[in-house]
């Protein structure tokens, strides 16, 4: 594999535009490929089958695209597929999962909420996780209805996203919450109006930050960091890309592409 052939990644819309963000602050002479699998978003409703099915087909397109990396940007599908992924292919992939472990390891209360897709609370691999870490500790789940939905045909609508929120988190302040895990990408736009409605000693964790450290160490270890800082960006999708296209940085386009 080429130093210099880009990182792949995808969601099923907007959400993982917060992860490659991330990335190109951490690496920013690296390449990337960014595909929205918008037309089958949101992933959270789908069964596992179908989850896992969609996966395969955006993984096989990157990989088609000359990708030396592949990032799942999606906690449903991390959560539901990243196995097989890493059985059918050679190249390195990179999952998204909830910060569970950090969320765990500094509550005070003993008492940390989770917000996330219905896909990745009822998924075994999330289920392992909390039951590895989550000793003497609860872990007070809330599945995030309708938010992606919203975020994929409205971007932030901040009146209708506050209100839902207030309803999602306010049983998880009832049981004396000190951490929010936020479980899909989705979600990183969520943080300001969560901020605004939670109280101040509750902490946010989102996983893009830890994501792109993971990225920088797999390409180290791999020894296939990008030896140019000549990169280059393209982002796809194959739904509607009106609403994407206020979530990307100033000059970048979006290209519709059937896949």
């Amino acid at each position: 594999m080429a130093n210099n052939s880009p990182i792949g990644l995808f969601d099923s819309g907007v959400g993982g535009i917060s992860i490659y963000n991330e990335i190109k602050k951490t690496l920013p002479n690296e390449s990337a490929i960014y595909l929205a699998d918008n037309l089958n978003a949101p992933y959270g409703k789908k069964t596992k089958e179908e989850i896992i099915n969609l996966s395969l087909k955006n993984t096989q397109k990157l990989i088609d695209l000359n990708c030396k990396l592949i990032v799942v940007a999606c906690n449903t599908a991390t959560t539901n597929a990243i196995t097989i992924l890493r059985e059918k292919f050679d190249t390195p992939i990179i999952g998204i999962e909830p910060s569970i472990k950090p969320a765990i390891l500094n509550t005070k209360t003993k008492n940390i909420g989770i917000l996330a897709t219905e896909k990745t609370l009822s998924s075994n691999l999330f289920q392992q996780t909390s039951n590895k870490f989550s000793d003497g500790i609860y872990i007070h789940e809330q599945i995030g209805y309708d938010l992606v939905s919203i975020i994929e045909k409205s971007g932030i609508n901040q009146e209708l996203l506050k209100n839902k929120l207030i309803s999602y988190v306010q049983p998880m302040l009832e049981k004396n919450i000190d951490n929010l895990v936020l479980g899909c990408t989705h979600y990183y736009y969520l943080i300001d109006i969560l901020k605004k409605i939670l109280p101040s000693s509750v902490r946010v964790l989102d996983s893009s930050s830890a994501v792109s450290k993971r990225v920088k160490q797999v390409l180290e270890v791999n020894n296939i960091m990008s030896r140019t800082k000549d990169c280059k960006n393209e982002f796809y999708c194959n739904g509607n890309e009106s609403v994407i296209k206020k979530f990307l940085g100033e000059g970048e386009k979006i290209n519709k592409m059937i896949f």
